[in-house]
């Protein structure tokens, strides 16, 4: 039993020893040259709501989602890049008008200066498995973002992350006009 102790120990020692992995950088005891950037979803893209064609009722829907909630956890000293770990959590819906038990969902990260100007802009996916349900739950997805500063002066907190759902102009003016529709709605509850 205490030769296993020691060889855990030990397993840990050497992955602590390499400088780039999780377990590493969890270990540095060095304090962050300053904030985290600010993570969140962006309201006019943090849901969407497909529908058929020319549909505007619940029962033309096909799928929806929503981003629930983002989370960054960062990491910088002296006059290195911010490295950011987002945690995106997502709830997925299946409408009347689907036509499978999965889904994919197309979303982005940008990473803006606080001035709202987008330094960079990347495109993922994420896959809903719905089992014969109308609703997947919610999905944590985690992301590493690396933001580079100019030098050490540059804190994270001159920057924002924002992710969002690509929407198609129907979809966006939709989140914009204020409708959502539940995928309980119809049940009455």
């Amino acid at each position: 039993m205490i030769m296993r102790v020691i060889a855990v120990l030990a397993a840990g020692l050497m992955l602590a020893a390499c400088g780039s992995n999780p377990i590493s950088r969890a270990l540095d005891s060095r304090q962050n040259a300053g904030p985290c950037p600010p993570a969140a979803a962006l309201y006019d893209a943090s849901r969407i709501v497909e529908m058929t064609e020319g549909g505007t009722r619940f029962s033309d829907i096909t799928y929806t989602g929503e981003i629930t909630n983002v989370n960054v956890i960062c990491r910088y000293v002296e006059d290195q890049p911010v490295r950011a770990e987002l945690e995106i959590d997502f709830a997925f819906g299946k409408g009347p008008q689907a036509t499978s038990n999965s889904h994919q969902y197309q979303y982005w990260v940008a990473v803006t200066r606080r001035s709202s100007k987008v330094l960079a802009k990347e495109y993922f996916a994420v896959d809903a498995d719905f089992g014969g349900s109308t609703v997947d739950g919610s999905r944590e997805v985690l992301q590493d973002i690396i933001i580079p500063r100019a030098d050490d002066t540059i804190s994270g907190a001159n920057f924002e992350i924002v992710v969002g759902f690509q929407l198609t102009d129907e979809e966006l003016a939709f989140n914009r006009e204020g409708r959502r529709f539940r995928l309980d709605a119809a049940s009455g509850s």
